[in-house]
């Protein structure tokens, strides 16, 4: 018996689809080999950020590309370079921060297309693949390493490179963690767990640190949460991989909305966006396509925009 009705339908429609003439890169990619069959091989689209001029960045992780799509859905190559390009978040000083899964945390020059390394090492210690990353107000950015982990493996890890430079681990124990997000007074750390199905919610304490770790949305089906957005009402946003929705939560973990794709299933990331900040702009990679719904309430003002 389930233990909330079916929550209501926001349907998507199609803000802009990739240019064929950038589908199906003729160099092979080891990312895309090594994957689980069923991934879309003309490129994977993810990591969805708005600049301050309305332009939205998304990456292609198997290929080593960043996009930036203009407010009239057009597509320009920013960079393509010998990465695996997974998340992207822009600092309030038009710096862009990427999760790269070959290679660690990366700078961004959206100007040049230069890709240099920011962290690849903690301790002197390999990551083992970050996967996606959000900027806290003071400029203390978190990041998941995710690498191959699982149930089987449950040894994911969630980091906060703070604004002064320091590294903490926060949770080394996570089967695959992927997409991150602080509620809007940044007391609480969301943590997308795929492989386990779940949202883990993390209280940030004083001293930077977390306490009582919870698993705050149990999920069923698909291939688990991906990435994730938050409102500025605290509500929740989980891209659901392989069952092409994006659920809306309530801040209490109640099931608000379905917000339905209109082409694929395979959902993987969003950002809030629009003149008013409540247009859901969707990565939608099985199509390679990105998706928009109109929200009730803006998102969360992001780093890059305060």
């Amino acid at each position: 018996m389930p233990m909330f009705a079916a929550p209501p339908v926001i349907e998507t429609e199609v803000f802009t689809t990739m240019p064929d003439r950038y589908r199906s890169p003729a160099r092979r990619s080891e990312w895309l080999e090594q994957q689980p069959p069923g991934n879309p091989t003309h490129s994977l689209i993810e990591g969805p950020s708005f600049d301050r001029k309305g332009n939205l960045y998304t990456v292609d992780i198997p290929f080593g590309r960043v996009f930036r799509i203009s407010p009239q859905g057009e597509w320009t190559l920013v960079t393509e370079y010998d990465g695996e390009p997974n998340g992207l978040k822009i600092h309030r000083d038009g710096r862009i921060f990427i999760a790269d899964y070959k290679n660690g945390i990366m700078l961004l020059d959206p100007d040049s297309g230069a890709v240099t390394p920011v962290l690849q090492r903690v301790n002197l210690e390999r990551l083992k693949a970050v996967n996606d990353l959000v900027f806290a107000s003071n400029g203390d950015l978190y990041f998941t390493d995710q690498g191959l982990t699982g149930l089987h493996d449950p040894t994911g890890r969630v980091f906060c490179l703070r604004e002064d430079g320091r590294i903490d681990c926060l949770l080394d124990n996570v089967p695959s963690p992927n997409g991150i997000a602080l509620n809007p007074n940044e007391t609480q750390l969301y943590v997308a767990v795929t492989r386990a199905n779940s949202i883990w919610r993390a209280p940030l304490m004083p001293h930077g640190r977390v306490a009582k770790v919870q698993n705050f949305i149990q999920m069923s089906g698909g291939g688990g949460p991906d990435g994730l957005a938050v409102d500025a009402e605290g509500s929740i946003f989980v891209a659901h991989i392989g069952l092409g929705a994006v659920w809306m939560f309530t801040n209490q973990g109640e099931p608000a909305y379905r917000i339905k794709s209109c082409r694929g299933l395979h959902n993987t990331n969003m950002a809030f966006g629009g003149q008013d900040n409540r247009d859901l702009f969707i990565t939608e990679s099985e199509s390679g396509t990105i998706l928009k719904a109109r929200m009730p309430v803006p998102g969360v003002t992001m780093f890059s925009h305060l």
